[in-house]
């Protein structure tokens, strides 16, 4: 399985390149949410990867990547490291870069600090806001992360998910390490990108759902706009918040129109 060493950290990453042989396609890096590794971006490589060199990775701690040593091992600054180091190694020096959920405050934050590396960027369902630890947690401590995934399933994944899929789901993010959620949970509860969102100067995709089942949505909407200025914000009519999972192929479909014409 091909990793990338950074530091003491052991980052599992996986390419997939679908373009004319002749070509030299430009690259997309994907980033993954909270309890998510690289399967969560499944659905969008077909898509996706006929165009472009397309770089998936399991952020530390998640996934096949390296553990994560103690509850204080993460910082902006190495999610933004690890980012960077992937791109640079394997996206040219510069790539298209896509975040989901709370992979999207990492992809913020790479946009604004490391301005060279980023083409574009596509947040979907990224909120500004992030949810607090302590109920998620009390629950993952009580009952463990699967059942944490369970419980938390119906409003991110809406009424229109089959029984199969939300089990999918549940079994996908049910796997992240406990270790790994508490140190997620005490960094991602300290990040504000939306004070610093006005420095982020690149094209920007802002993908979110017309559900009421986040009351941070519209806020949020507010804010994209007033703080991104350059964004196109597409807001799909379904009634679950996390939309790269609800209505992948539609995402990957507009996310392409929108390269296109960047």
């Amino acid at each position: 399985m091909p990793f990338l060493d950074i530091n003491d950290c052991k980052l599992y990453y996986d390419i997939n390149d679908y373009t004319d042989p002749w070509t030299k396609p430009e690259s997309v890096l994907l980033i993954h949410g909270f309890t998510e590794s690289t399967p969560a971006w499944r659905a969008w490589v077909p898509h996706l990867a006929r165009r472009y060199r397309v770089i998936r990775f399991d952020q530390q701690g998640f996934g096949q990547s390296s553990a994560v040593p103690d509850v204080n091992a993460f910082s902006t600054q190495n999610f933004v490291e690890h980012a960077a180091k992937l791109i640079t190694e394997f996206g040219g020096g510069r790539a298209h870069v896509m975040g989901a959920k709370s992979g999207g405050l990492v992809a913020i934050e790479l946009a604004r600090l490391k301005p060279a590396l980023v083409k574009t960027l596509t947040l979907a369902s990224v909120p500004l806001d992030p949810p607090k630890p302590r109920d998620w947690l009390a629950h993952m401590e009580a009952h463990g992360v699967k059942s944490w995934a369970r419980e938390t399933m119906p409003p991110r994944l809406g009424t229109r998910m089959p029984a199969e899929g939300f089990e999918w789901w549940v079994n996908l993010m049910g796997a992240t390490r406990i270790e790994t959620a508490r140190a997620y949970m005490r960094w991602v509860s300290t990040i504000d990108v939306g004070a610093t969102l006005h420095e982020v100067k690149c094209p920007a995709l802002v993908l979110t759902t017309e559900s009421p089942r986040r009351s941070y949505s519209r806020s949020d909407m507010d804010l994209y706009r007033e703080k991104l200025p350059q964004a196109e914000i597409v807001a799909l009519p379904v009634d679950g918040y996390h939309v790269g999972a609800t209505d992948p192929d539609e995402c990957a479909r507009i996310a392409l129109g929108f390269l296109a014409r960047h």
